[in-house]
């Protein structure tokens, strides 16, 4: 191992500056061990890969020279994988960008879905499909309800969130949905607020709906043959065993949080791209890389230490399913009724809008450099030798450049 490396008190991205530990660290140092000991899948090695080599040399990049007195530095290429803890800043305030013209004056709610425990070996046997079916039954649940003459009788509109981990990178399958707080009418003529103000349905109506779904959709899946079964969940290749293992699931109480409404919709989308964007773990979060493993912070500032295999091992089991699409919109945000219903909607709330609800203007796309000075204060684009303008050179030619194992230190 390198040198033991331990982050300071004060937050690393509040000086500017690169975080002193990176998940990178980690697997340059154990990941060609943790390779050679442990089957990974394609999208696995792919995420190590680009995880290892982002920001480096070996991806290519540029210099930056300043005219005036000859300071240069190079900057590198960012991998781009939406894994990589270092690539998914920028990744979210462009994200956010290009969604905020989506966003509806009016309450929103922040919904979670979980499934219960005893599905974890499935999940991971069968990640695409079983992700599939929460998007896919979490939705129905919401636009049923929101359908309902009882409780709303309008189309709601949502954006959905998969994540897999808990804040110990434990796996954890949930949902996280931003739901309006009221619908457009069936016929298109009216917004049809919510009639509670502070809670969208009851929690024990969309957990008895989603698990019934979910419950259906997995027992067509078993019918057809396309759950893939083994480690972890053999014995349900037995039809009886899994019909007891349904039997348990419908009789266990399953999990659906509801928070109260946001402050108001500027905050929406800004809070969403905590979920759209975030990896299971970003380098912030590590506290301590030495002989006794990887410490990092975790739930109300508690800290976790892992062994570094043990480190690797649950990081990757949140690699999603290659081309797997995370974020989802539906009912009115889904892209069908972008121009469309959405539209009606926000004329027909433009009538009477409430005090707080205005619409938030259109923002003009920011460059990386500005981005980085909104972040740190610091201009990329200025010496920080003598304030002179930093102009791109080429790097030197590949030729020049040692060839580098895959796996070894690249910083």
């Amino acid at each position: 191992m390198a040198c033991p490396r331990r982050a300071s008190a004060t937050h690393p991205a509040s000086q500017g500056t690169r975080p002193p530990i990176e998940v990178a660290d980690v697997f340059r140092a154990h990941g060609e061990d943790y390779r050679q000991h442990h089957g990974l899948t394609p999208d696995q090695l792919e995420v190590m890969r680009d995880i290892e080599t982002c920001r480096t040399r070996v991806l290519g990049g540029h210099l930056d020279v300043c005219q005036a007195c000859g300071f240069s530095r190079p900057a590198y290429n960012s991998c781009r994988n939406r894994h990589c803890p270092k690539c998914q800043a920028i990744a979210a305030a462009d994200w956010i960008d290009n969604r905020m013209e989506r966003i509806l004056p009016v309450p929103y709610f922040h919904t979670v879905f979980t499934l219960p425990a005893s599905l974890r070996p499935l999940c991971r046997r069968n990640p695409e499909r079983l992700y599939n079916l929460l998007f896919q039954t979490a939705s129905q649940t919401l636009i049923q309800l929101g359908e309902d003459p009882k409780r709303l009788g309008a189309q709601l509109g949502f954006t959905a969130v998969l994540h897999t981990w808990t804040r110990k990178l434990d796996y954890h399958v949930h949902l996280h949905c931003i739901v309006t707080g009221g619908g457009l009418s069936p016929a298109g003529d009216r917004w049809i607020p919510i009639r509670h103000k502070k809670y969208l349905f009851p929690v024990k109506v969309m957990a008895v709906l989603s698990r019934g779904k979910f419950l259906d959709g997995l027992r067509r899946l078993y019918d057809r043959g396309e759950l893939t079964l083994g480690p972890g969940c053999a014995e349900l290749e037995e039809p009886r065993h899994f019909a007891r293992f349904l039997d348990r699931l419908y009789r266990q109480d399953w999990v659906v949080y509801a928070k109260q409404p946001f402050g108001g919709p500027e905050h929406v989308y800004r809070y969403l791209a905590r979920y759209t964007h975030r990896v299971g773990l970003s380098n912030q979060r590590l506290l301590t890389f030495d002989e006794r493993g990887v410490t990092f912070l975790t739930k109300n500032d508690d800290t976790a230490t892992l062994a570094p295999d043990e480190f690797i091992r649950r990081f990757l089991q949140h690699v999603l399913p290659k081309g797997f699409s995370k974020i989802r919109h539906f009912g009115l945000m889904a892209p069908r009724h972008a121009k469309t219903r959405l539209e009606i909607a926000r004329r027909l709330i433009a009538v009477d809008p409430p005090a707080s609800a205005t619409r938030v203007p259109p923002v003009e796309p920011m460059t990386w450099a500005d981005r980085v000075l909104e972040w740190t204060g610091v201009d990329p684009r200025i010496c920080p030798r003598c304030g002179g303008t930093l102009r791109r050179e080429p790097l030197p030619s590949v030729e020049s450049v040692p060839a580098i194992p895959f796996g070894a230190d690249t910083s």
